[in-house]
């Protein structure tokens, strides 16, 4: 079978070898499923960059999060208790370091769901990561109520983008942060409310105008860095800042006196822990999200569709910053 190797770490387009090695066979409580598309998100980045949360064994595929069919499975393995069989088609987050760059991917049997069947591939395979993590701190930590605003940063990214599709869903009214007029027009299709473009205006200033001094009730930040000190100039009274992630790459000190003063909660959100700690909630989840993506009130944005071959300068893309919404690796051909 086909699959990207890392095997030294650095820059995504530098580390990266498509090599052949034997069809992985699955161990005790793991699935094998034959990848057809796999997202691609920014851990996928970091992990080849040896900055991720857990630093990867050498050598390892990336791609987390991806779409498929499951064709074989390993001892201690029922399948026919969670609804699924050899056959079908499934949206999964791939165990240690077999991940869905690759035609062959193993999966443990509670990180598996059935494929929404309203999504093509490509949609199904971006449902997992950014949603499981929106939804995780939007509705399951932050408890988003109707009529709150929420603010997302980089709003025209995968993640962001997600989170703003499931804050209007849940009734939510939208403020979205990107840069420059090509992502802050993705931003506007979705739905926003109102979209600032950084390279135009101040941010601060934006959130306070149209809340009228009060601020965001939550405030959706991947990013950190100065994002992160924007964020707690403009969250409101007893608002909500959740730490998602740190993709401008500066992970800030936070004085703990100005939550104090200004009476608002910082919430860190580990979607990664869920799946270790709390599978019912991510069952729960899952089961949420593909009822609202047949509802037709989200629907992963997808920016490209890439062959394999062409997975490390996706992957590149990514983390130059140049990515909108979602890219994913198309295993199956079917990249129009």
């Amino acid at each position: 079978m086909r699959a990207w190797h890392v095997e030294a770490f650095g820059a995504p387009a530098e580390v990266m070898r498509l090599v052949q090695v034997p069809d992985l066979q699955p161990g005790a409580g793991q699935v094998a499923v034959r990848v057809a598309a796999c997202t691609l998100g920014f851990p996928d980045v970091l992990m080849c960059r040896a900055g991720y949360q857990h630093r990867p064994t050498l050598p390892f595929s990336p791609g987390a999060d991806f779409y498929g069919e499951i064709v074989s499975v390993g001892p201690g393995v029922d399948l026919a208790a969670r609804d699924l069989s050899v056959g079908s088609k499934v949206i999964a987050i791939g165990a240690g370091l077999h991940g869905g760059l690759a035609d062959i991917a193993l999966v443990n049997l509670d990180l598996l769901f059935p494929a929404p069947a309203c999504l093509d591939a490509a949609e199904s395979a971006a449902l997992f990561g950014a949603y499981l993590t929106g939804w995780l701190a939007l509705t399951h930590s932050a408890r988003i109520q109707a009529g709150e605003v929420l603010l997302v940063h980089a709003a025209a990214g995968g993640v962001g983008s997600a989170a703003v599709q499931l804050g209007l869903a849940a009734g939510a009214t939208v403020i979205g942060v990107t840069r420059g007029e090509r992502k802050a027009e993705v931003v506007r299709d979705l739905g926003a409310s109102l979209v600032i473009d950084r390279e135009q205006v101040s941010v601060i200033e934006a959130v306070k105008d149209a809340t009228k001094g009060r601020g965001a009730d939550i405030v959706y930040d991947p990013v950190g860095g100065s994002s992160w000190f924007e964020s707690t100039k403009c969250v409101a009274f007893e608002g909500r800042l959740l730490v998602i992630g740190f993709a401008g790459g500066e992970i800030l000190s936070q004085p703990l006196n100005h939550p104090l003063v200004k009476n608002y909660s910082i919430i860190g959100i580990n979607s990664g822990l869920y799946t270790v700690k709390r599978p019912d909630v991510v069952a729960r989840a899952m089961a949420e999200l593909s009822n609202l993506a047949a509802g037709r009130a989200i629907r992963p944005l997808i920016g490209e569709r890439v062959p394999l071959i062409d997975a490390p300068r996706a992957l590149q893309d990514l983390d130059d910053g140049v990515t909108v919404g979602r890219s994913v690796v198309m295993l199956d051909g079917s990249v129009g």
